[in-house]
Formats: structure tokens, C-alpha cells, sequence
């Protein structure tokens, strides 16, 4: 039985070519797009995954707040002493383990000099929490002794060549200072899907044993929130009680210091799509981007299922004298559905295996695209493989299921005699598909428009500064006394315009604040809210970025009263009270132990993303810097970065220059919504193929049920530009529908995507309009060409025809 019904079903997809390469090719498409997705959404829930304990580590995280539940930081590192406090604290936590992430350091081996960007300070038991091969030395003592290093094989490489890395000694230039390092191992690179990348990993023990920290140093200092710290558990451990437990610890252990902040836990496995918290140690993803394009693939592939409902009900005329002859020789009405789902299962498994093969070869073009190492080998994991493989029979069922019943319910003796009529009246079933499928592809186009106008408006605001043509870099404090000749030796080449310090460089998160009060009727009243403090340099940052004043002046090295005065921004003005940016000069305000009074206002400018409002910020006048940036002209930029490298290795002959283009590390912040718009681009126009590929065959189908009224027409003078309309009219007036029914989600929808960030474009109605009438225009050339050629035919064949 089944062998008869394969083979009726293979003789069906031969007879008809034309709906069955249709069905075939949109279905192919459609698991093509699935399969893509599924790849990136594996990818993205796998993230971290590889660690054999994953399930039963925690990340610790401090929530600072401004008032009672008014959170105003959230921080992924925590003080260095709460490692060792919770272990002695819990004794249900089985191991601690912390992590420093140096950022950008220089090292030196003989005469080669570099800069790491990947450079952390670990605990001795890195490797118990974070699975990878240790390819030399012992994973358990690697990290224990002071001044020792382990190094990832390519750095092995870099630094050594192909002599044994072994016992080794590279110097480490931290605190202004040079240590030597003895390499203790070489471990593999953490995977690709962790959400953290160390190329280097030195011992924690030498922060012990650096005499400017110190342990006594690490266990006192419970401001420094720098140190990623992560806890383990026994198998399947409930971690809510001890979380219940976090303001009794902090209240221990920290005393006054507990007011105003608390601890939490992260899952490890969680940390890539659900944390965006204000000091990650690299970019994580998004869970909601996630589900997006998990539901894009699923609309995609409905799309394609419609395609093959609507042909096969349509189609539904040709078949019928076949239902009704099965019938009369005794074919029951259970073995013609059944017959019908053998077609529709035996398409989708075709379909699957091109889709397989389509998959492979579009893949490396997707992951290029992505930023991600996207492979097709996640898909054949079982897990993954046998829902994969089942997916024909589900599709073939959903997609196979209403006309298979549809075209079993046919009565013989109607059909028999020529009086069965398909269903044409003004509602069916498949205008509400056709529909739908118009109304995803507008979503899908008017996404498209909003996430490029979103980006095109990114890249075109105004930030309050000039970003172009400034080099970013690390300060190195070793300069010391000399930084007044190195600028002006760097301010002697025409091409190089200003020099500035800062603590932080714009592009990066404003974390650092301090309490503060403001002096009103004689006695201080404490800050309602945070001001973000940036130290900068007497008179070098604000001229380097084209910062505006808007009142008072800026920090001036020739005052030397200036260590004890503010400038702050337009927002920390309104935040205040103070009427104008005039008013709040020479007022008294108190930061941290500070007393000082205003002397400048700068204008707003976006410090940071355009995620985030602007917050309130305070200017101050400092001694300790992270960043220097240096304005250049831009008529020759590699002469004046020439200029600026060799002026750096006469000061700094030890310390590699490196740089970064202040405007590129801003681009950078928006690279996730720049691949989010790319591939909805890509998304949208295969959502809308596959629509209209279903429409075209469609069309195709009710223009040929149609040929003898086209030549009555012809016939009694109707033009072409009539017919074309009257076959038209039906199929454009469900696109106009569609639009209808698409533009109110459509702008529901990417509201909420534009409200992550904090200046944004609005959805214009002209960005609806564009997506209804690239719709309708869409829809129209695809019915058009079948109803041009109808109507162009010569009507005596068609009379003839009868």
C-alpha cells in the first residue's frame, strides 16, 4: 500500500511540473532559512556550554543604588576581598575562583615588544571552572607561584619562535613598573562561544606579591569592583538561599560600606544572552535578537507551507475527476487523505535534502556576514538531527493536512458529471494564507527600513563632540613629569592639533561616581543622584574632542586652585535645579571629600553610546589617567600618525605604541544592529520571494480557469489594460488587505526594538507607506506578467478551446 501510494505521489509531481517546482523550490528556501537560523540561535545558547561544570557555576555581580530599588550600576566584577569571604561564609560553595581582566598591557621579551588586549590575572584554579587543554605544564600549579604566565600557543608562537616556551621570562609592565614573568604553561584558547578570551594568564599571586598591593592590600580594598568573580556548586544546588543571605553578609563583613549596594548571581550559561551589565568583559548577544530570528525562521517557513496549501486547494479542479473515479472503485476516504499526505511528505523530504545542501554552501557566506563561527556541524548532533529529520513529516502534515481534506470531501457522482465547482467566493481559506503571507513580508520590509534609518540616524547625530580624526590609546604613566614635552614635542607637527588625559575615553561606559552634597541656605545637602565623575587634564581633553563651554571656562594649568573646582555638563545642571548654565557657576558642591565650586559648564555630549541617556557628569581635575587622545587634522594621516609613533619610542621606548580611531571604536558599538539589519535585509527579500513565488503560481493557475472569459472580453472590446486589472484586482485587493493588517504590529513591533535606545529616530508613515507599496508594486509585477500574456493571447484559441 504504501509502495502504490509513493508511487502515485511521484507520478503527481512529474505530471504537474510547473506547482510542484514551485512547492519544491519554496520549501527549500524556506528550511534553507530555518536551517540557517537554527545554526545562529545553537551558536548562541551554546555559549559557555563547553565548561564541564557550567550548570553549577555562578558569577557574583554588585547593584549599586541611588535610593531605595532605584538601581543606578550594575557591575559583572565585584572587590577582590568577597572571594575569599563568601568561601568562608558558605561552605556549601565548593570552590571560588577570580579573575582581573588588565585590558590592553605591554610586555617584552629580548628586544620584541608588545601589546596584549586579552591580558588577565587568575586564580590558581582558573581551569576548574573554565574547561580547555593545558598542551604543557600542570593545570593545577601552572598559576600557583608568583610572577608566573601561561600563554595560548599563538603567543608561545609570537614571543619564541620555535624554541620551548618552557620557564621562559617575558616582562610585565603594570603599575609602572617591570616584572619578570617565567611562562609555567600553554593552554588552548577558551572556544569561540565563551564570554571570555584570555591570550594571557598571569598568576594571582603576584598581585600578592607586588609591595604596592599586596594581600593585605587585596583583602582591605572593597572598592575596587574590578575582579570577575565566579562560584561553584554542588551538582543541581538551589542557589536562592544564599542569595537570601547577601544583605546579612554585606552587613558582616562591610559594615557601612553594605548601605547602598547588594550582591547577586549570574549563571554562567546565561551571562551571553540575558546579562548587559555596565563593565562586561566583552560584548555578549541578545536574547531577544534571538527570538526574533528564531520566529523570522518560523514565518519563513509557514510562508512556504501557505505556497503549498494554496496551489494544491487551487489546483484541486485538475484532480477532481481522479478523487471521484478512486472513489467509485471503492478508495475509502482515509486512504485518499493519506494519499495526499504521501505527496506532501515526499516534497518536503526532497526539500529538505536540498535544503541541506543549499545550507552548507550559504553558511560561510552567513557566518562572514555575522561575525560568528557559524558551522552546519551543529546541526548534526542527535538532539538536533532527529527533530531536523522529522521535520518533513511535521511540515507535510501542517502543510498537507486542509487539502488533503479539503479534496477528499469531494462527491463522485458531482464530480462525475461535471458540476463540481471550487470555492470562489469572497472568503476562503486561501486569501486569509495569502494574506498572511503579505502581511509578515511588510513587517519584514518595514523592520528592514526602520533598523537602516535607525543606524543611518546613529551615524549622522551630532554628539556634542568632534570624533574624527582622534587617536585613542592607553596612558602610560611612566611619562610622569615628562607629559608637558611630550605633548608639546607632539604639538610641533603641524598635523597634530591637541593632546588630551581623561580616566575614561568617550565610547566607554561611565561607571566611576562618589557621593556628593550640595551646599543650599548655608548647610549641604546630599546628591539625589549620581554624578559620573571623568578626570581629565588641565587644559588638553576638552580641546582635543571640540567641546563647547557654555558657561564659565575651562581647567587651566596656570591656576593652580583649580584641583579643587568642577565642571560639569547641561544635565547635571537641570538635575540640580539650577535654572541656566550661568546660575550654576560658583556654586558650592562637595564630591567625595572635595569641597569645591563650579567654574565651567560644558554643553551635553553622548560620552557613551547611543543606548544611553546622557547622565549627569562632574569634570575633575586629576593626577590619575587611563586614556590619552590625540586630535589630528586628517589632510595626511599617516604622517601624523608617523609623527605621534616616533615621538612615543623617544619617551617611551619600552612601551609598544597602539592606537584606535576614536570614530571606529564608536562604529563598533552598533556592529550587532548593523548585522541585525543585514540579515533582515537578507530575511525580508526571501520572505517576500517565497510570497510572491506562491502568488505567481497561483495567479498562473486562476488566469489558466479563466482563459475562455479573457476571450469573451477580447472578444466584446475589452482592452488589455482592462483585463489586466480585472484579473488583478482580486489578488492586489488581499495585498491592500495585508497592509492593512501588517502596519499596525509592524509599528508596535520596531517601537519596542527603538526603545534600547535612548535617542532614536520615530516611525515615520511614510516608512509604512514604503513597505505597503513596495508590497503592492511587488505583487503586481508578479501578477501582471501572467495577466499580460493572458490577455495578449489571440481569443479565437480560446473560444476554440471548448
Amino acid at each position: 500500500m504504501i509502495k502504490s501510494y509513493l508511487k502515485t505521489a511521484i507520478r503527481s509531481v512529474k505530471k504537474r511540473p510547473f506547482i510542484s517546482f514551485i512547492n519544491i523550490f519554496g520549501l527549500t528556501v524556506g528550511l534553507t532559512c530555518c536551517l540557517l537560523i537554527l545554526t545562529y540561535v545553537i551558536y548562541e545558547r551554546s555559549y559557555d556550554r563547553s565548561n564541564k561544570n557550567a550548570d553549577d557555576i555562578y558569577r557574583v555581580t554588585r547593584i549599586f543604588y541611588s535610593a531605595p530599588n532605584v538601581e543606578t550600576l550594575h557591575l559583572s566584577a565585584i572587590a577582590p576581598p568577597f572571594a575569599p569571604l563568601l568561601k568562608s561564609a558558605f561552605p556549601d560553595i565548593k570552590e571560588v575562583t577570580r579573575l582581573l581582566n588588565y585590558g590592553m598591557t605591554a610586555f617584552r621579551y629580548k628586544e620584541k615588544l608588545f601589546n596584549e588586549p586579552n591580558a588577565f590575572i587568575a586564580d590558581e584554579n582558573f581551569f576548574d571552572f573554565f574547561t580547555t587543554s593545558i598542551l604543557k605544564g600542570d593545570r593545577h600549579k601552572a598559576l600557583l607561584d608568583p610572577y608566573s604566565v601561561m600563554l595560548t600557543p599563538e603567543l608561545a608562537k609570537k614571543y619564541f619562535g620555535d624554541d620551548d616556551p618552557m620557564n621562559k621570562t617575558v616582562i610585565l609592565d603594570i603599575l609602572n613598573d617591570k616584572h619578570p614573568l617565567k611562562v609555567t604553561g600553554i593552554f588552548q584558547p577558551l572556544p569561540a562561544n565563551s564570554h571570555l578570551h584570555p591570550n594571557v594568564l598571569i598568576s594571582f599571586n603576584t598581585l600578592k606579591a607586588i609591595p604596592m598591593i599586596g594581600e593585605k592590600g587585596l583583602a582591605a580594598d572593597f572598592g575596587d569592583n574590578a575582579f570577575d568573580t565566579y562560584l561553584m556548586f554542588p551538582k543541581n544546588y538551589n542557589v536562592e538561599p544564599i542569595k537570601a543571605q547577601f544583605p546579612d553578609f554585606l552587613d558582616k563583613y562591610c559594615g557601612g560600606i553594605a548601605k547602598g549596594n547588594s550582591l547577586t548571581l549570574q549563571k554562567l550559561a546565561d551571562i551571553h544572552l540575558t546579562s548587559h551589565l555596565d563593565d562586561e568583559i566583552e560584548e555578549n548577544g541578545n536574547i531577544n535578537r534571538v527570538y526574533i530570528f528564531s520566529a523570522i525562521a518560523l514565518f519563513i517557513l509557514l510562508i512556504a507551507c501557505i505556497n503549498y496549501m494554496n496551489l494544491s486547494t487551487a489546483r484541486s479542479v485538475l484532480r477532481a475527476r481522479e478523487i471521484g473515479i478512486r472513489k467509485v472503485v471503492g478508495a475509502q476516504r482515509r486512504e485518499i487523505i493519506t494519499q495526499f499526505l504521501t505527496e506532501s511528505v515526499l516534497i518536503c523530504c526532497l526539500s529538505l535534502l536540498l535544503a541541506f545542501g543549499l545550507t552548507g554552501s550559504t553558511l560561510p557566506m552567513i557566518a562572514k556576514i555575522s561575525g560568528l563561527q557559524l558551522t552546519v556541524n551543529s546541526l548534526l548532533s542527535w538532539q538536533v538531527l532527529v527533530p531536523v529529520l522529522a521535520l518533513p513529516f511535521v511540515i507535510g502534515l501542517i502543510s498537507g493536512i486542509y487539502p488533503a481534506l479539503y479534496m477528499s470531501s469531494f462527491i463522485p457522482a458531482k464530480v462525475l458529471k461535471g458540476i463540481f465547482k471550487v470555492n470562489t467566493g469572497n472568503f476562503s481559506l486561501r486569501k486569509v494564507l495569502v494574506v498572511f503571507q503579505f502581511s509578515i513580508s511588510i513587517m519584514l520590509i518595514v523592520a528592514t527600513i526602520v533598523v537602516y534609518k535607525q543606524l543611518q540616524y546613529i551615524q549622522d547625530k551630532d554628539l556634542g563632540f568632534n570624533k574624527d580624526h582622534v587617536l585613542t590609546m592607553n596612558y602610560d604613566g611612566s611619562l610622569g613629569d615628562q607629559f608637558d614635552a611630550f605633548r608639546g614635542d607632539l604639538l610641533k607637527n603641524p598635523g597634530i592639533k591637541a593632546v588630551g588625559r581623561s580616566s575614561r575615553i568617550p565610547s566607554g561606559r561611565l561607571i566611576d561616581y562618589q557621593n556628593g552634597a550640595v551646599l543650599e541656605g548655608g548647610t549641604l545637602q546630599p546628591l539625589k543622584v549620581d554624578l559620573k565623575e571623568l578626570t581629565v587634564d588641565d587644559d588638553g581633553f576638552i580641546p582635543t574632542f571640540g567641546m563647547q563651554m557654555v558657561a564659565g571656562r575651562n581647567f587651566s594649568g596656570d591656576i593652580k586652585t583649580d584641583s579643587n573646582k568642577w565642571i560639569i555638563n547641561e544635565t547635571t545642571v537641570k538635575t540640580l535645579g539650577w535654572k541656566t548654565a550661568q546660575n550654576a557657576l560658583n556654586k558650592q558642591l562637595k564630591y567625595g571629600d572635595v569641597m569645591g565650586n563650579v567654574v565651567g559648564v560644558v554643553k551635553d555630549f553622548h560620552f557613551e553610546s547611543l543606548h544611553q541617556t546622557i547622565v549627569p557628569m562632574i569634570f575633575l581635575l586629576g593626577s590619575s589617567y587611563h586614556g590619552m587622545s590625540i586630535k589630528i587634522d586628517g589632510h595626511n594621516v599617516q604622517s601624523s600618525v608617523a609623527a605621534i609613533r616616533q615621538t612615543w619610542q623617544r619617551y617611551l621606548p619600552n612601551t609598544p605604541f597602539d592606537f584606535s580611531f576614536l570614530d571606529v571604536k564608536f562604529d563598533q558599538l552598533y556592529r550587532s544592529e548593523q548585522q541585525q539589519g543585514m540579515l533582515f535585509t537578507i530575511f525580508s527579500c526571501i520572505a517576500i520571494f517565497i510570497a510572491c513565488l506562491g502568488l505567481f503560481g497561483l495567479s498562473a493557475f486562476t488566469i489558466t480557469q479563466r482563459v475562455k472569459e479573457i476571450g469573451v472580453r477580447k472578444v466584446l472590446g475589452a482592452s488589455i489594460n482592462q483585463i489586466v486589472m480585472e484579473l488583478s484586482k482580486d489578488f492586489l485587493k488581499l495585498v491592500i488587505f495585508a497592509a492593512l493588517v501588517a502596519i499596525p504590529a509592524a509599528w508596535y513591533l520596531m517601537n519596542k526594538w527603538l526603545s534600547d535606545f535612548a535617542s532614536r529616530i520615530s516611525i515615520s508613515w511614510w516608512i509604512l507607506a514604503a513597505a505597503a507599496i513596495i508590497a503592492f508594486v511587488i505583487a503586481f509585477a508578479t501578477i501582471g506578467f501572467q495577466s499580460v500574456r493572458a490577455a495578449m493571447a489571440n481569443p479565437v484559441k480560446s473560444l476554440k478551446s471548448e
